[in-house]
């Protein structure tokens, strides 16, 4: 469900564009444009705990196509925040990629906003639907050899986070001894940093809403970034594509930039895609240049062409 709070945030992604006389503005898509038309369903919804939003959507491959099928881990964003948005967001993107031969694991989790949410829920709800992959896999004729994970906004962060988990410290409460193995991120208009988010006064999500997702410190937990935002978690050994439009008014460009360069400096192979006359919405609308290239970038990983 889209609420209004990300109606708001959506005005945001509607400026006016500066330009060239002879180039005529940039209209940007809204939220609406997005959720007005018809919405794709499902093949199956899974459970993997007893809360409303700890349910993970399966999208399968149509026609004659027999399996196992090559499979996308599947994160929305919202800012974290349950109220703002749910997994249905995804929809349009996990049918058009179902649509091209692969299968969606598009997952959901208890938001900041939400009983349970916050540090650790949300991580661990993230994290234990991702693993529920490992269960259901063989029910849906899911290929688990080469995961590929994507995630929009905040679930830009979590796509990150969920690679990176193999590097969380044994002491932190979020430390599982076998994740799943996820070997390729693509980020859409993420929040890789939270650090960086927290004192960024220009993102669209607000800097309180990081204080409520990685809570207060404490004697057992006095560094709520160590396992929580991914640049202290470098390197993750996976490779990352980062897909942003140049014309994003919620998540600043230089979220991008900056993760990029620290990745890299770190060792590992990150990619920066600027897509331009681009906002925030259209990462995740299936007709436009936005999501043909992350579309791209996920067919290829599983030697699949357009």
């Amino acid at each position: 469900m889209i609420r209004l709070a990300f109606l708001a945030l959506a005005a945001m992604s509607t400026p006016v564009v500066a330009q060239t006389p002879a180039s005529p503005p940039a209209k940007l898509l809204t939220w609406h444009d997005l959720t007005k038309r018809p919405k794709p369903m499902p093949d199956a919804t899974v459970d993997y705990g007893t809360d409303p939003m700890q349910k993970v959507d399966v999208w399968l491959p149509k026609g004659k196509a027999k399996g196992p099928f090559p499979v996308v881990v599947m994160v929305h964003g919202g800012c974290w925040t349950t109220s703002i948005a749910d997994r249905s967001l995804m929809n349009w993107i996990a049918d058009d990629l179902r649509n091209a031969g692969v299968a969606v694991w598009n997952i959901d989790y208890r938001g900041v906003d939400r009983s349970g949410g916050g540090y650790p829920g949300t991580f661990a709800d993230a994290a234990k639907a991702a693993d529920q992959l490992k269960v259901s896999a063989k029910t849906f004729n899911l290929d688990t050899r080469h995961v590929l994970a994507i995630g929009h906004s905040a679930g830009g962060h979590l796509a990150l986070w969920l690679a990176a988990r193999a590097k969380l410290p044994t002491t932190s409460p979020l430390h599982t001894a076998h994740p799943l193995r996820i070997r390729h991120v693509v980020s859409l208009g993420g929040l890789p940093d939270l650090e960086a988010t927290a004192s960024n006064a220009d993102n669209g999500c607000g800097t309180e809403v990081v204080a409520k997702l990685v809570g207060a410190p404490t004697p057992q937990h006095p560094d709520v970034y160590a396992d929580t935002s991914v640049p202290r978690l470098l390197p993750l050994g996976v490779k990352q594509d980062l897909v942003n439009g140049r014309e994003d008014r919620i998540i600043p460009f230089v979220m991008a930039t900056d993760y990029i360069a620290k990745a890299e400096a770190a060792g590992d192979t990150a990619t920066l895609h600027t897509i331009p006359a681009t906002g925030h919405v259209e990462l995740i609308a299936p007709e436009t240049p936005a999501w043909a290239e992350a579309k791209r970038l996920i067919l290829s990983d599983f030697g699949k062409s357009q």
